[in-house]
């Protein structure tokens, strides 16, 4: 699957908004790109998502202790035209980098804004990352406290059935604790075909990792180290979900859903973002309407800022 497929690939599961006022159109004749965004679902996960990470970036730079610099290929990519997001992965795939897998962030302490910012400006910002090789990134990463990988999700964790409940013995898991596999609540997610490349790079640049999981109200976040402890532990067991990618096509992956209780309250809205209407226009002329997120603010928990703290 090509990198701009498996990036906007979204779980079938999120994928069932209805835009009921606007009638039947058929999208299927609808041509942006070679791969056809055949829905306007795809472009709000996608939307969502470059919304989540900047919340979570803007959150962590207003801490004035810390900052965040986007370094993995699609959080360096270009955020605010899908088009220009798939060309960016176009250069990357004739590259050779198109598969290149790295934490989305990566955290520093404020006394290294200088060197990161003469060292972005060296090679070309923060966009020209993925195209540079980890190994003359070398003083980047040396200088960085931790890399982020960033999920979120279209949920209000808040207003999940579950959420609140305890933990309990579970048949299923052997007497352990945990909850109904059917409960709907906050979790942490990670796919299985990313513990490999997320432990490579752990292990290779010798910084931890953590998962950083967005929500609309809320954010947990979880040591990559832990959530592998408990996959290891069976106290989380594997989920198998079928994901669809822009063009039509749909794989089959495992998952890991760790629940919120295992993770360090991260951070937690303190303005709501605002709901609008955007659209993008194909060489014809052709409309395909989406709706986005804009504005709001997440403020870092102590929980998270502890974390960091031990991480220095």
């Amino acid at each position: 699957m090509h990198p701009f497929e498996e990036v906007l690939s979204v779980s079938k599961e999120e994928i069932t908004i209805l835009l009921r006022s606007i009638g039947k159109i058929e999208w299927s004749d609808f041509l942006l790109n070679p791969r056809r965004l055949r829905g306007s679902d795809f472009l709000m996960r996608w939307s969502q998502g470059v919304w989540s990470e900047h919340r979570l970036i803007e959150a962590v730079n207003s801490t004035k202790k810390y900052f965040a610099v986007q370094y993995g290929p699609s959080s360096a990519a270009p955020s605010d035209d899908v088009r220009e997001f798939e060309l960016y992965f176009e250069r990357l795939d004739k590259a050779g980098l198109g598969n290149i897998k790295r934490p989305d962030l990566l955290i520093y302490k404020i006394e290294y804004r200088e060197f990161v910012d003469n060292f972005l400006n060296d090679v070309g910002g923060e966009q020209e990352l993925p195209f540079i090789k980890e190994k003359d990134l070398r003083p980047l990463i040396e200088k960085s406290l931790t890399g982020v990988e960033c999920e979120n999700s279209l949920w209000v964790a808040k207003d999940m059935p579950a959420y609140g409940s305890e933990l309990t013995p579970q048949k299923r898991l052997n007497g352990k604790l945990g909850l109904k596999k059917s409960a709907v609540l906050p979790t942490i997610i990670v796919k299985e075909e990313d513990l490999k490349p997320l432990t490579r790079w752990q292990t290779s640049n010798k910084k931890t990792i953590h998962i950083w999981h967005g929500f609309y109200d809320l954010a947990f976040g979880i040591s990559y180290n832990k959530l592998k402890n408990l996959i290891s532990r069976k106290l989380i067991l594997p989920t198998e979900q079928v994901f669809q990618a822009p063009g039509g096509a749909t794989t089959k992956k495992i998952i890991y859903k760790v629940y919120y209780h295992y993770a360090y309250p991260l951070g937690v809205s303190t303005q709501e973002p605002k709901l609008i209407s955007a659209y993008i226009k194909d060489k014809n002329g052709h409309i395909l309407p989406y709706v986005k997120f804009e504005g709001g603010h997440l403020k870092i928990m102590n929980e998270a800022l502890e974390e960091l703290e031990r991480l220095r």
